[in-house]
């Protein structure tokens, strides 16, 4: 799945959201530059629908947990990819094909959404004014934009911010030196500011609708994860987006079992915030048939994805079995695993949060924003703030769902430490970690004083992590493409 270079226009892929809704059964505008494609209200609903879409690009399926959790101390590269254990060797150069592919698709799935923030604010259609539409649109536009330069900057740190259509070739309009850091960020935050403006609770009693789009609390989510992440973090705003989403009208709630959250039946539930509608059909998810053992997925060649030995410890160590049982599925593998079982047929865990394969087809999602993670960063900013014995509250929310004990004291610091173990147990496999780790100043030192044995050798395998690998490389590609992008210090 790669997409085209940044300044091509794009053609918008087919419709991600299921519902009823008249205006949803659209076809997407398969033109994005046409003078005549951007008239009417439906044309509006169309083009947002085609944006929506990028989240079933290949870095929004199983790319994403690459790198945060085969990068990261959660998982194993497996399959046969050499760009994929390069990743969990720590050893990513910018001509790994997976960069570009990542960069491309984040930068096309912009491209579609500043069509819809500069065409729609001047369609003349009244009907695209009922019940106040436009504004909504253009909010749940500036949400998705917002999102995707969230993952472009903890990806790559400072990026170019391409903030209109681009309809020409012309290396004046298409080379763009790379922002800063700090300039994305504010970017960010301004997009989810004028979304925050214009987004509602709920589009009504449909939830397939309302965990598809950009609503008030997926904005008040994504605002207290950006002000955990970003350089100078603002504690005091991660704990005030929090509570909004906590608090919301929308009625978010943990959902009693964890299980549940995984089994494939209880998708659009009360704890999701926003999740990826893969419903079947040409709305499939091939992802589960890149991870899932034999029994499930009905083949017999390795899995991409594996469950670090130091992960299963975690778990274990903790007692948490109701979390490693919904994460992780213990199965003999037909092929020997240098980690696991050097005998072929040995028992190997395999990444388990989703459940069915169905040849390549299957409707298990990933949520893209969850309470569970939104509680866990309030206790983050407490502890953060001072106020401990509130954080302790937090976490003893997640952690009486999966009948573990409560910890009733602890310092700052081993509060901060506490908080980091339940997020790599709760969101194991959900592109997190690496995130955490980088914002808790800790990749460096868990990386390195990480022991995984190599079976084959007896000896332990080496991470080499610096500073330097906190972010990616700068895709070659683009690289060579634009003279004016600098790469990322300790890459060649």
């Amino acid at each position: 799945m790669r997409s085209k270079h940044i300044y091509i226009a794009l053609l918008v892929g087919p419709m991600v959201l299921n519902s009823c809704d008249s205006y949803l059964d659209l076809n997407p505008i398969s033109d994005a530059t046409s003078t005549n494609a951007y008239n009417t209200a439906s044309d509006a609903e169309a083009a947002l629908i085609g944006a929506y879409d990028s989240f079933q690009a290949e870095y929004y399926i199983w790319d994403n947990v690459i790198f945060s959790d085969i990068i990261s101390d959660n998982h194993y590269a497996g399959g046969d990819n050499p760009e994929v254990f390069a990743v969990d060797n720590l050893d990513i150069q910018p001509v790994n094909g997976r960069l570009f592919n990542n960069w491309s698709q984040l930068y096309s799935a912009i491209a579609k959404v500043n069509v819809v923030l500069a065409k729609v604010p001047g369609m003349t259609d009244p009907k695209i004014d009922v019940g106040n539409r436009r504004e909504q649109i253009l909010g749940e536009a500036a949400f998705l934009r917002a999102h995707h330069y969230f993952q472009l900057v903890t990806l790559w740190g400072g990026v170019p911010l391409i903030l209109d259509p681009v309809a020409s070739t012309d290396p004046a309009e298409t080379q763009k030196p790379r922002n800063t850091e700090q300039e994305v960020y504010q970017q960010i935050l301004s997009d989810l500011g004028f979304a925050l403006e214009r987004l509602p609770d709920t589009y009504g009693a449909d939830a397939s609708v309302n965990k598809a789009r950009a609503t008030k609390g997926a904005a008040h989510a994504l605002l207290a994860k950006v002000h955990a992440q970003m350089p100078g973090r603002d504690y005091n705003a991660v704990l005030e987006h929090a509570d909004a989403v906590i608090n919301s009208p929308a009625g978010y709630s943990l959902l009693p079992d964890y299980r549940n959250l995984f089994d494939g039946n209880n998708y659009n539930n009360a704890e999701s915030i926003m999740e990826i509608q893969f419903v079947g059909g040409t709305e499939a998810n091939f992802g589960p048939q890149l991870l899932l053992p034999p029994s499930i997925s009905g083949d017999t060649w390795r899995k991409f994805v594996t469950p670090s030995k130091d992960l299963i410890q975690a778990f274990d160590q903790e007692g948490d079995e109701i979390r490693k049982q919904a994460t992780v599925r213990f199965e003999s593998a037909p092929w020997a695993d240098e980690f696991w079982s050097l005998q072929v047929n040995g028992q190997v865990p395999f990444a388990y949060k989703w459940k069915e394969a169905n040849g390549w087809a299957s409707t298990n999602r990933q949520y893209l924003l969850r309470l569970a993670d939104i509680i866990l960063l309030k206790a983050e900013a407490l502890n953060e703030l001072g106020r401990n014995d509130e954080a302790l509250e937090e976490v003893n929310r997640i952690r009486r769902r999966v009948n573990l004990p409560e910890i009733s004291d602890g310092d700052a610091q081993e509060i901060r430490l506490l908080i980091e173990k339940e997020r790599r147990l709760e969101l194991a496999q959900e592109a997190q970690r690496w995130n955490d780790l980088k914002r808790y100043s800790r990749a460096v030192e868990v990386m390195n004083n990480l022991v995984e044995i190599d079976l084959r050798t007896g000896q332990p395998k080496e991470f080499n992590m610096t500073e330097s690998k906190l972010l990616l490389p700068i895709p070659q590609q683009e690289i060579n493409r634009n003279p004016l992008l600098a790469q990322n210090p300790g890459y060649n």
